[in-house]
């Protein structure tokens, strides 16, 4: 198959996975080729085992078809994945050819634009479009009945979107209501809608910072743990990205060196292997975790039956 028809099967496959309708004149008008040859072109991803859909002169092709979740699987990574197989591909010899072609393949896989649609939820495929088209285009949205976890409230926010996290999970926003940049979750969006109006603030859009333990804030601060051979493991296990900050502390203990966001999600960790961890600093975490322990203690013993 020549490229210039490989181009137009992969522009094909855009135009009928896209979230709007295009006629079969259409398709050809843009394409710039035959109704027959957008035919010839359907035959041949419906042979590959794509799903075909045809409403009246509207065709699409269903998402549902297997093909879209190899592909989604194949060529995405989540940041976790990537960093384990970019640690991979480092440790080859700087003199290896075979190492620059992987490493250019791999950053080369991250682009929403294309992939956004294929890898997200149906539930949340026209909210995605809309919010790539309205990053490319710097427009405003309104991200209409957002569920704050925070305040517990559901109400529409008017955003200026700049980019999502891996896997599309989350979306930085700047917020012209408090001037600040926000992280939105996709699930909590209930519809999206792209207004006429520029961003305001492009110089104030700025990605906050997400700790190895999955939290965010705009600011960090430093915490330092000693590890058993066991914590450091399970730590391994459960947040790859904690590998660049760990190392030997002795013969039995590892020392993870690392900024977080808050307390919340390494506390967690540390609840978890209270006998396995060690906390060096900082004092106020120590405070944080005993304040738990307290917090525990009293909820056990308003559930104990009163003593006869």
């Amino acid at each position: 198959m020549d490229q210039p028809k490989i181009q137009r099967l992969l522009r094909l496959m855009k135009m009928l996975t896209a979230n709007y309708d295009l006629t079969v004149d259409q398709i050809a008008d843009r394409l710039d080729i035959s109704r027959r040859s957008v035919y010839r072109y359907i035959d041949t991803f419906r042979s590959a085992g794509f799903i075909i859909k045809k409403t009246d002169d509207i065709i699409k092709l269903d998402k549902s078809s297997p093909y879209f979740k190899d592909i989604s699987e194949l060529i995405h990574f989540t940041e976790e994945e990537a960093f384990i197989l970019k640690s991979a591909i480092e440790s080859i010899d700087e003199t290896n050819l075979i190492k620059q072609n992987l490493k250019k393949k791999l950053y080369t896989v991250y682009d929403y634009k294309i992939l956004a649609e294929t890898i997200v939820s149906e539930k949340n495929t026209s909210n995605v479009h809309n919010l790539v088209e309205a990053i490319s285009d710097k427009k405003q949205v309104i991200l209409y009945n957002y569920a704050s976890a925070n305040s517990h409230s559901i109400r529409n926010r008017l955003v200026e979107p700049f980019a999502f996290t891996t896997n599309y999970i989350q979306l930085w926003c700047f917020d012209p209501e408090s001037q600040s940049n926000k992280l939105f979750k996709l699930a909590r969006i209930g519809k999206v809608e792209i207004q006429p109006k520029q961003w305001q603030s492009e110089d104030l859009h700025k990605e906050g910072f997400i700790d190895i333990f999955r939290m965010n804030s705009p600011e960090v601060f430093p915490v330092q743990l000693k590890l058993s051979v066991r914590a450091a493991n399970l730590l391994l296990e459960e947040y790859p990205l904690s590998a660049k900050y760990i190392k030997p502390f002795d013969d039995e203990h590892w020392l993870l060196q690392t900024n977080v966001c808050s307390f919340e999600g390494i506390g967690r960790f540390v609840l978890g292997l209270m006998d396995e961890i060690e906390i060096l600093q900082p004092f106020a975490f120590v405070d944080y975790i005993k304040h738990h322990l307290e917090n525990s203690e009293h909820i056990l013993s308003l559930l104990k039956p009163p003593s006869a």
